[in-house]
């Protein structure tokens, strides 16, 4: 099922199906060479890397692998948003982790985020779009994806908190990155899920991501080409408005 499916590409971190030839996970630069070649043998030929620029660092914990293996898919930076807005971090934080701010993050960054799209449309072969964690920033642009190819809003809330769980399983074991987005146990993170639910569902409500997009230059081709990349129900989704 789009949205709940995991794929098993070696090294990748929270790495899902968001629908049809559209996956979603976290760093590229988990992935280890093995997996680069699991990906290009599944069909993916376009990794989009939502990140900003000063994020995308090789880590000393990072696997190496060699460009010629890499070199196969094409790597697309694509950041959904600018850290150093004015309003960045009155509204978000230090970043962006809650489907609370999801409405004002579209708000301040439609213009970035048509981008991807647009990206996602010309890119030949399957893609997969990531963030830092494969959550939130991915979140936005999967759930976006995932309303055009007509999922309910119950699948989509189920693949966020998968995700969630995803990244709070990471940092189990291999410890969290920030202070602010620590390990959570089962508890902590469902007091957490219980209101983040809520919160998504209430933004679902509001979205319409056919029309932001078409609001924010992405055409009607484009569009077109985004639902084909979606798979069949997102044509009968299309077919339902027309």
């Amino acid at each position: 099922m789009e949205g709940t499916t995991k794929v098993h590409w070696d090294g990748a971190v929270n790495a899902w199906m968001i629908a049809g030839d559209v996956y979603r996970m976290g760093r590229h630069e988990w992935v280890t060479e093995a997996g680069w070649q699991q990906m290009y043998d599944d069909g993916v030929r376009t990794v989009i890397d939502l990140r900003a620029s000063r994020e995308r660092k090789q880590r000393d914990t990072d696997p190496q692998v060699r460009d010629d293996v890499k070199a196969r898919i094409d790597v697309v930076h694509c950041p959904t948003e600018d850290p150093d807005h004015s309003d960045f971090s009155e509204l978000f934080g230090p970043y962006l982790k809650d489907p609370e701010h999801y409405g004002a993050y579209l708000e301040l960054f439609g213009d970035k985020i048509a981008a991807v799209f647009k990206a996602i449309a010309a890119s030949p072969g399957k893609v997969v779009v990531h963030c830092s964690a494969g959550r939130d920033r991915s979140g936005v642009i999967a759930l976006m994806l995932q309303q055009l190819a007509g999922l309910g809003d119950d699948e989509i809330v189920r693949g966020y908190e998968l995700a969630a769980r995803g990244i709070n399983e990471r940092h189990r074991t291999h410890g969290a990155p920030h202070a602010h987005d620590p390990y959570l146990s089962d508890e902590d993170l469902e007091a957490v899920l219980i209101r983040r639910r809520a919160s998504l569902r209430e933004f679902l409500g509001s979205l319409d991501a056919a029309g932001f997009l078409a609001a924010n230059g992405v055409s009607a081709e484009q569009l077109a080409a985004l639902r084909a990349k979606l798979g069949e129900r997102a044509g009968s989704a299309a077919n339902m408005q027309d």
